[in-house]
């Protein structure tokens, strides 16, 4: 009897265990507030157009451009995925003339850590890099970048976009 009691708490915490792991995976909902047309212009001037598009199934897409003057500079394309590891960030870089930056098969991938309401966050597979997603108002989101200073996440935002009309 006491085996048996034994085996029904161990099935028990790895049921409690495997449930806690599934909530922390993330979902389309932590990221919704980021679906819509936005502008930036950045601190050295150049416009940045985003887009992202409602999920759909088990993904979610955004684009961006970034320009330069009247000359497009970067191009970028985003994909947030359900998978087997939970919601994953996937990011691609392009020049003009859609000249990839990362390898063929290669996106950055960025791994969902935690959300909270309007606020998102995803690390990079190297573990170095956080990118946080936030609502600061009904017509304004920014992205911002995570490092490590003195053991604790310091973010500094990237852009700031306002929504586009």
């Amino acid at each position: 009897m006491k085996y048996i009691y034994l085996t029904i708490l161990l099935v028990a915490g790895l049921f409690t265990s495997a449930t806690f792991a599934q909530t922390a995976k993330g979902s389309f909902t932590d990221i919704s507030f980021i679906e819509g047309h936005w502008k930036a212009i950045t601190a050295e001037g150049r416009a940045i157009e985003a887009v992202w598009l409602a999920p759909a199934g088990d993904n979610m897409l955004g684009f961006m451009r970034m320009m330069n003057g009247d000359k497009a500079d970067l191009y970028e394309m985003l994909a947030y995925e359900q998978s087997d590891q939970g919601l994953v960030s996937l990011v691609k870089h392009f020049k003009p003339g859609l000249l990839g930056q990362e390898e063929k098969d290669n996106p950055n991938k960025y791994l969902f850590v935690e959300a909270s309401k309007d606020r998102a966050i995803f690390q990079s597979t190297g573990g170095d890099l956080r990118i946080l997603y936030e609502k600061r108002s009904s017509s304004q989101f920014a992205i911002a970048r995570g490092s490590q200073e003195n053991g604790k996440w310091v973010f500094k935002d990237l852009f700031v976009f306002n929504k586009v009309k």
